[in-house]
């Protein structure tokens, strides 16, 4: 690619005023915030299917190619969540969009960063989302009442989360010890020295084995740091079926989060995932009523990855002196956040439920 096609895509000039156009997720193209002009840009999702990369030869060498975001970003670090940004060389981080620090170094990488194969474009805009955060808001019985206030929505904001996909056949071989109960009678002396009879449960061991045979498709493993991992995972699923391939105008105009998490370390989480699925599944196979001495010896074949960009909305407020997230997925509008608690409101709701067990125990002793 020559070099005035590389600056060409960096900027993604507005056809009819030269500013930067950036990704439009209520429109699902290149609008320019400046004049508002909607720019037709090439990005069509029917154009490529997204590539799968066998993981075995990724681990041993990635090639230069696959390596980069194929346009110039700069890298920051915030010294405080480690989140690693990546933005357009014209915008100056003063604070970071994960946990709102203004600790924000730049940070020098010796080797870049693999490039994402694919991306889940933005499908909820900010008007909505801003809707869909003060109907949570107004939700929180037990929250504080000032909490609208400090906690505003303009501060949300869309950044694109790194994660990584595993896709791998699964054969386990199993064996274990099945067990099915049977009953016997016996006869016992009671504390009266009377001969009573009773059922006593016994189980009978036998030997098990078998095989089980899956499919993991699309299995995620989040490479982010700047989000709360519990809460990312309340918001998941995305559908990976609705990627693209990666193209720089869809994370036009975007906070992008480099992942912290790299394919090695993220392969190992999704393999040790992967296997206890098994286990779970042979598990489930072993006949009787009950089993032990489970033993399950598992391979995987076929096995290939994904580098993907999914969209989340986020929200950073403090309140007092503690600092709360609230996340939303940028596709599903699923939302799960954290926020403070009126220990006034809960005082008052368990005399409340003190005084309702008063009540009730006093109208029942009146009949």
């Amino acid at each position: 690619m020559r070099e005035s096609e590389v600056s060409a895509r960096e900027k993604f000039e507005c056809a009819a005023c030269g500013s930067d156009a950036h990704w439009n997720p209520s429109k699902s193209a290149l609008v320019c915030p400046h004049c508002g002009t909607t720019n037709q840009a090439t990005l069509d999702p029917q154009t490529g299917n997204v590539r799968e990369s066998d993981l075995a030869s990724a681990l041993r060498n990635l090639p230069g190619s696959c390596r980069g975001w194929d346009v110039e970003r700069l890298s920051v670090r915030c010294q405080s969540c480690k989140a690693v940004s990546v933005l357009a060389p014209s915008r100056v981080a003063q604070k970071c969009d994960f946990c709102g620090s203004a600790q924000v170094v730049p940070l020098e990488q010796i080797r870049a960063p693999i490039r994402p194969e694919s991306v889940l474009p933005f499908k909820l805009g900010e008007p909505q989302v801003r809707e869909m955060v003060r109907a949570w808001y107004r939700n929180r019985w037990f929250a504080p009442s000032r909490l609208k206030q400090v906690a505003v929505t303009d501060t949300v904001k869309g950044v694109y989360l790194p994660y990584w996909t595993f896709d791998a056949f699964a054969h386990a071989d199993w064996t274990a010890e099945a067990g099915y109960h049977y009953y016997e009678t016996e006869t016992y002396q009671d504390s009266n020295g009377q001969r009573q009879t009773r059922r006593v449960q016994k189980t009978r061991w036998e030997g098990a084995s078998g095989s089980v045979e899956h499919f993991f498709d699309d299995e995620l493993v989040a490479a982010s740091k700047g989000v709360d991992p519990g809460l990312l995972t309340k918001i998941e699923p995305f559908p990976t079926k609705e990627l693209v391939p990666y193209d720089a105008g869809y994370v036009a105009g975007w906070v992008v989060e480099q992942y912290q998490i790299d394919l090695l370390s993220a392969a190992q989480r999704s393999h040790g995932a992967m296997t206890q699925a098994m286990e779970s599944m042979s598990a489930s196979k072993v006949p009787g009523d009950t089993h032990r001495n489970l033993r399950v010896q598992v391979s995987f074949s076929r096995q290939t990855f994904k580098h993907t960009l999914l969209p989340v909305w986020l929200l950073t407020f403090c309140y007092g002196r503690k600092s709360y997230q609230l996340l939303v997925n940028g596709h599903t509008g699923e939302i799960a956040g954290k926020r403070p608690w009126s220990f006034v409101k809960l005082f008052f709701f368990v005399l409340a439920l003190i005084a309702g067990c008063l009540l009730i125990a006093l109208a029942a002793q009146s009949r």
